[in-house]
């Protein structure tokens, strides 16, 4: 099905919002369950959503699925990092051999997790290395350029990351994927999702832009100024999601948006992660609006622009346990979580079955 979609427009054109008829029939469940109306508060919302994305009455989430989505950024050089860049593919290698938190969390939940490179510096060979086959290399090229003094990429290569990511999303879907979730890695990503967020949800910088890896106050001062440098130079278009994209963004985040828009398309839930996710995020929704029906914020990140980044998407948190991380790690865990709220809803006696006395009308 995906192999005649061509272009974003092409995507955007086949995405519809959920109907909400079907969240109506699953509310009609949830007043039958044996237990006190909506006892458990956000649960019976999360279930109920997932029946109208999914258009049953018996969802399920068995198979999960992270791509985190890697990528280097050119703003490093502006020192907006408290680490060197040789931390990424660092890191990548630590995805595939099991050792980092995403690794960990995933597990626990139950889900697989793939690396992409989506334009990281190093040459990385798959077959050299340790479950290599979970590493996909669509490198776009060895990281973007500068957004201080210039466009991070071209409008065609933010096409290519976006289209990128629809393609993986949509593969993993088409062979069974029941939920996906995003996961990022790059050093200095947090720069130009700052940005994104700035221009997008028209948040002070003061508002947006935070600690990151965990620069002090002379380098929150320096990715402040880089990020304004950035947003002066390129003039982003706010309306123009993939030329925020290329002007301010990221391979990774272009790739994230990509994902996103998949699991619309495919009538899927997607668990956003943190900050950069939920930059991904805004230029999917800034793209097609209606793929906000098949979202779920996994976590609200400690970077204090996330709030606002959730607030402008209309998203409330599952999570909101002081995590920083990335990687996909909030929103793997929220997977256990809202996997927990169609259980609930699909297992739970009604009152009839219970051959438990309902409340008097």
């Amino acid at each position: 099905m995906t192999e005649k979609i061509k272009s974003i427009a092409s995507i955007i054109e086949k995405i519809e919002p959920v109907d909400p008829s079907w969240i109506d029939k699953a509310k009609e469940r949830t007043a039958q369950l044996v237990m006190p109306t909506r006892a458990l508060g956000r649960l019976h919302n999360m279930a109920e959503r997932l029946c109208a994305i999914r258009k049953t009455l018996r969802p399920n989430l068995k198979q999960k699925e992270i791509l985190i989505m890697a990528g280097d950024h050119g703003v490093v050089a502006e020192g907006v990092s408290a680490y060197p860049q040789e931390v990424t593919p660092a890191m990548v290698q630590t995805f595939l051999a099991d050792g980092a938190g995403i690794s960990a969390i995933s597990k626990h939940v139950g889900a697989r997790v793939t690396v992409v490179d989506m334009g990281i510096i190093p040459e990385l060979d798959p077959a050299a290395l340790p479950h290599g086959d979970r590493l996909v290399i669509r490198k776009i090229a060895a990281g973007t350029a500068n957004l201080a003094a210039g466009p991070a990429m071209t409008r065609d290569q933010a096409k290519q990351a976006v289209m990128t990511g629809f393609s993986l999303a949509s593969e993993r879907i088409e062979k069974g994927v029941d939920i996906i979730g995003t996961g990022d890695m790059g050093i200095g990503n947090t720069t130009p999702s700052s940005a994104i967020g700035a221009v997008i949800t028209g948040s002070d910088l003061s508002v947006m832009v935070g600690r990151g890896t965990g620069v002090d106050d002379d380098g929150l001062a320096v990715k402040k100024a880089a990020v304004e440098k950035g947003i002066a130079v390129n003039r982003p278009e706010v309306e123009d999601g993939l030329d925020v994209l290329s002007k301010v963004g990221g391979f990774e985040i272009g790739g994230i948006a990509g994902t996103i828009l998949a699991a619309a398309f495919h009538r899927r839930p997607v668990m956003i992660d943190g900050f950069i996710s939920t930059a991904g995020a805004l230029i999917a929704h800034t793209l097609c609006p209606a793929v906000r029906d098949y979202m779920f914020a996994g976590h609200r990140s400690e970077e204090p622009g996330h709030r606002a980044m959730l607030d402008h998407l209309g998203l409330k948190p599952i999570l909101d346990l002081g995590m920083r991380l990335g990687e996909g790690s909030g929103g793997a865990m929220a997977m256990g979580i809202i996997e927990g709220a169609v259980r609930v809803f699909t297992e739970v006696m009604t009152f009839e079955e219970a051959a438990v006395p309902d409340k008097e009308a």
